[in-house]
């Protein structure tokens, strides 16, 4: 049975693409070389990752999103052989959605064999109230068989509302049950870990990649060695959804 792993959040800029290629690194890291797509039509930073083979698909028709391009999407799907990985971009959110849940796709892929997880991602100030708001939909609109996993982003701020923490808000404890793992990305000082890791970035390096970059100081590796052992710490606490 391959998990279908696929990242979806209608607001933009919130570490989509940084989960996409976490989760791929870590199953590398495991021996497993997962299928890499990125469907995101506007802003196709998964890709950029060639360390990790990402294939892109093209989900437009001149200008605009073609719905019957996720029909590419889920042959791909069908033949796999390995656990799949897409990172889908804010402006295909809503068709995919609405074409996954409009042609039960979930009921599919488990007729299958597989297994679909959605990764969500919840940030903290502006983004705050939208990312929220984004999980609750996903959440009531998906079936029961969608498995979820929640991973909390600081990068823009404190996740926290009315003083409370995510897992104190109402969105999440009305779907607690739902949630079969969250994954809490650090918080790290902006001018230390968080120059790095944005540096690796925008590179569109994988961390085994940066660390082995001639040009980095050893604390500029051990910060990002760090930095990847929080992740993959959670990614294994993780395991009977993401495995």
């Amino acid at each position: 049975m391959a998990k279908i792993h696929m990242v979806l959040q209608g607001k933009g800029g919130v570490g989509k693409s940084f989960i996409a290629a976490t989760l791929a690194q870590h199953k590398l890291s495991k021996g497993l070389q997962p299928l890499c797509i990125d469907t995101d039509p506007v802003n196709a930073t998964f890709y950029g990752f060639k360390a990790l083979n990402v294939r892109k698909l093209n989900l437009m028709d001149g200008d605009e999103i073609h719905p019957r391009k996720f029909d590419d999407l889920i042959d791909i799907i069908a033949s796999a052989k390995t656990d799949v990985i897409i990172d889908n971009g804010a402006s295909t959110f809503i068709p995919l959605s609405h074409y996954l849940i409009s042609n039960r796709v979930p009921a599919l892929l488990m007729d299958m064999g597989h297994t679909l997880v959605i990764h969500t991602v919840i940030t903290g100030s502006q983004a705050l109230l939208d990312t929220v708001n984004g999980f609750s939909q996903l959440i009531s609109q998906f079936p029961a068989e969608v498995l979820f996993v929640v991973w909390l982003n600081p990068f823009w701020g404190a996740i926290q509302m009315n003083g409370k923490n995510f897992e104190e808000m109402k969105a999440y404890l009305d779907n607690k049950k739902r949630v079969s793992a969250i994954v809490r990305i650090p918080s790290h000082k902006e001018e230390t870990f968080g120059r790095d890791i944005s540096d690796m970035l925008q590179a569109r390096l994988t961390f085994e990649e940066a660390i082995a970059k001639d040009n980095l100081t050893i604390m500029m590796r051990q910060r990002l060695k760090i930095a990847r052992s929080q992740l993959f710490i959670q990614l294994e606490n993780a395991a009977a959804v993401l495995a």
